[in-house]
């Protein structure tokens, strides 16, 4: 089984550096622009988190093809850190707190903490696999960082180098429901 993993395109979110995981926020026309030219296989089944941002990345990408929106693999929930940026949260004690200790394992607050998002995305994703069915999703980037980490783990990457550029992600071969080894795409 092949799955194919993409980040959806640039955002405001991303061109201004914010936290973004719930908000649904669609494409700059840039990120658009970024997404011409773009050739990924056609890979029977197509997926999106729902979010705006992705759909428009699928729409762009595989032009009237059909595809399932699958709430479960959605960015991480920043809560009260939500469309924020560093230089605005730097000094709040919540923060500061959030990102000293283990940011996976801290809660933001009215959000989500890493290992929740991750959970609720790796189960999305190991029914993907196990369905068998060769699937190109289309998601965000903590999403594909959390999931290469966790199969992957020898490479010796963090979530952050894991994260692909907007547009960009891994093909990914999978053998008795295990992902064995991934191209960058």
């Amino acid at each position: 089984m092949r799955l194919l993993l993409i980040r959806h395109g640039i955002t405001e979110a991303n061109a201004r550096r914010l936290y973004c995981g719930s908000t649904d926020l669609p494409l700059l026309p840039a990120g658009e622009a970024a997404l011409e030219g773009k050739a990924y296989p056609l890979l029977p089944r197509l997926v999106t988190s729902g979010m705006k941002r992705a759909d428009q990345t699928m729409e762009r990408l595989f032009p009237g093809a059909p595809y399932e929106r699958i709430p479960a693999l959605e960015e991480i929930h920043f809560g009260a850190f939500e469309m924020k940026s560093y230089r605005e949260l730097k000094d709040d004690p919540a923060y500061q707190q959030w990102i000293s200790g283990d940011n996976g394992k801290n809660r933001c607050p009215g959000g989500e903490s890493g290992e929740e998002a991750q959970r609720r995305a790796m189960v999305a994703l190991f029914c993907l696999i196990a369905d068998g069915v060769d699937t190109t999703v289309v998601t965000h980037g903590g999403v594909i960082a959390g999931a290469m980490a966790q199969w992957f783990p020898g490479e010796g990457k963090n979530r952050y180098e894991w994260q692909p550029a907007p547009g960009n992600g891994y093909l990914i071969t999978v053998e008795h429901g295990i992902p064995l080894r991934y191209d960058k795409i």
